[in-house]
């Protein structure tokens, strides 16, 4: 690898070769630039700042594929089809409807108005249909496979016929081979046969394992049960695609919700992703589409939980009664929370795609786990089948994706990479695999000492210069559990300790803060109170304690 412009190939040269602008770590987008033979694909757009693309030095770039409608893989269509309207931008039919969602702003009509000259926001991406072999260039061709993770998510096989031989790359973008609510997984059977010589794919869990699905959304409706159980509306903070179109699909269906007397009230983009869905409902899955016969996916007044968008009406009195709702990721939370609008729990994925700058409001905040993408289970699974040549890993932190990479069953197998912007990757492929250089050493050797009631761990002073270390040790306190045969230790956050506080339960005949009406988000909100505004204890107490259930009359 070198660290050089993709310019510098000749279109005559029989080289696949990768050039990554973006591969989305921390707030940048993924945007890679591939070479195959004399082609140049670029495969997604998630830079918000487009001008190396665009730079003159540049040679031009032959097509885009869209792998999905996420603001991190396509947010910079539109500035490159304004910058070049001739350039073909093709992705899945479902991802061309979608689009227009990361454009709001500019197309008030959902995308269909024109502004600026250019095509009307649907259009400009051209839809290529599923697993079927399409050519885009003299002897390159285009197979879409959907991809899980969100509708229309597409992964791509390209094929290239050279006069000496035929290369194939394959590209997942964000991929989940697990079913989820409104998505059906990845399929591997589906690829068998397809035999890639390079496989260009996401590692956003690292080498994190996961619970499986159906547990980690039965944990995620068991949070949302306790914060009602006292009292509490709940909001939720998400993308304006997938996450929160799944949880709304979660709570109409599962058998703790049914029947169950709640508003769920949907703000913001949120609400316009669950209108687009609705336009597309032919093309989910049949159980989906079942379900819609009975019932409608979104909007319904009638059939409890009711789901309503939320209107300027029923705002001003929002949280009053307990509730739920969904709001955009980046959303000021003070519009909700605040103390005339009752008590809150803020429940926020544990993983974000991408950095989010928010408002933070002094309530109760937890953490769920409801993953979109797949474990390292997963992301194994696939390269094994697929088992290409080459395997370049995107979409994560550095130290997750370097965890991969260190792999021993990737290792002794592919050639393993994990490139930053700017860094050329060239591919050759050979007939016989020729050892890669294994990455830095990232084990760490300790000493275990039992002294009477005590087990002391001790680790090497070189594990602290890992970027992790400073959130793992934030507090000096670790959580361990066994996981099969290995002892998981996880750092404990401010955030998790002063949740396990809030949550102390006291006896509910004692007058205490724990049991006032008036404390929320651990601080008192009663004017008449010495304590108003302050952060309380569980315990503490003042004069003007008011119970938040009234005693049964006599």
């Amino acid at each position: 690898m070198s660290n050089q412009s993709l310019s510098t190939f000749s279109p005559e040269d029989e080289k696949l070769a990768c050039f990554p602008y973006g591969v989305g770590q921390g707030a940048e987008g993924v945007c890679l630039l591939l070479q195959i033979g004399p082609h140049r694909i670029l495969l997604d757009c998630g830079l918000e700042d487009i001008s190396p693309l665009v730079a003159p030095a540049n040679q031009p770039i032959d097509l885009v594929l869209c792998s999905h409608a996420h603001t991190d893989h396509a947010q910079g269509l539109l500035s490159l089809h304004q910058a070049f309207p001739h350039l073909p931008i093709y992705a899945s039919e479902v991802t061309t409807q979608l689009l227009p969602l990361n454009w709001s702003s500019l197309a008030p009509d959902k995308g269909f108005e024109r502004d600026k000259g250019f095509k009307p926001l649907a259009s400009f991406c051209h839809a290529l249909p599923w697993r079927t072999p399409i050519e885009v260039r003299p002897g390159l061709t285009v197979q879409l496979f959907p991809a899980g993770h969100l509708p229309g998510a597409a992964a791509f096989l390209l094929t290239y016929t050279a006069p000496h031989r035929t290369y194939r790359l394959f590209y997942t973008g964000d991929f989940f081979l697990s079913n989820s609510r409104l998505v059906e997984g990845l399929s591997v059977e589906a690829l068998r046969g397809t035999q890639p010589d390079v496989l260009i794919l996401e590692g956003s869990y690292g080498t994190a394992r996961h619970p499986h699905r159906r547990q980690q959304e039965n944990q995620l409706v068991e949070k949302i049960e306790q914060g009602l159980a006292i009292n509490r509306s709940v909001l939720l903070p998400v993308p304006t695609l997938g996450l929160g179109q799944e949880i709304l699909m979660l709570l109409r269906s599962h058998h703790q919700f049914t029947g169950r007397n709640v508003d769920i009230w949907v703000d913001g983009s949120v609400a316009d992703g669950c209108d687009a869905y609705l336009e597309l409902l032919p093309y989910f899955p049949s159980s989906v589409q079942n379900f819609a016969r009975h019932q409608p996916l979104f909007w319904d007044e009638r059939i409890r939980p009711r789901l309503r968008r939320l209107d300027d009406e029923h705002r001003r009195n929002i949280g009053q009664f307990p509730c739920i709702l969904l709001t955009d990721e980046t959303a000021d939370l003070g519009v909700y929370c605040h103390p005339d609008s009752g008590d809150w729990l803020v429940l926020r994925p544990e993983r974000l795609r991408y950095p989010i700058e928010t408002r933070e409001v002094d309530v109760s905040t937890e953490t769920y786990l409801l993953t979109e993408h797949s474990d390292c289970l997963g992301t194994t699974q696939l390269i094994h089948n697929l088992r290409p040549q080459h395997v370049i890993f995107f979409h994560g932190s550095p130290t997750y994706l370097t965890d991969l990479t260190s792999l021993e069953e990737l290792q002794n197998r592919y050639h393993l990479h994990c490139p930053a912007p700017g860094t050329l990757v060239e591919l050759p492929i050979g007939e016989t695999f020729i050892q890669p250089a294994p990455p830095t050493e990232t084990n760490y050797e300790g000493e275990l000492t039992e002294l009477g009631t005590v087990v002391t761990i001790t680790l090497p002073e070189a594990i602290a210069a890992d970027p992790r270390w400073q959130d793992f040790a934030d507090t000096g306190l670790v959580a361990a559990r066994w996981q099969g045969e290995d002892l998981v230790l996880r750092g404990l956050s401010q955030r998790e300790l002063l949740n396990q506080n809030s949550n102390f339960k006291m006896p509910a005949n004692i007058s205490c803060c724990a049991n006032c009406r008036y404390q929320r988000g651990q601080r008192c909100w009663n004017s008449a109170s010495p304590l108003y505004a302050f952060k309380v204890t569980p315990e503490g107490y003042c004069p003007v304690f008011e119970p938040i259930v009234s005693p049964p009359e006599k």
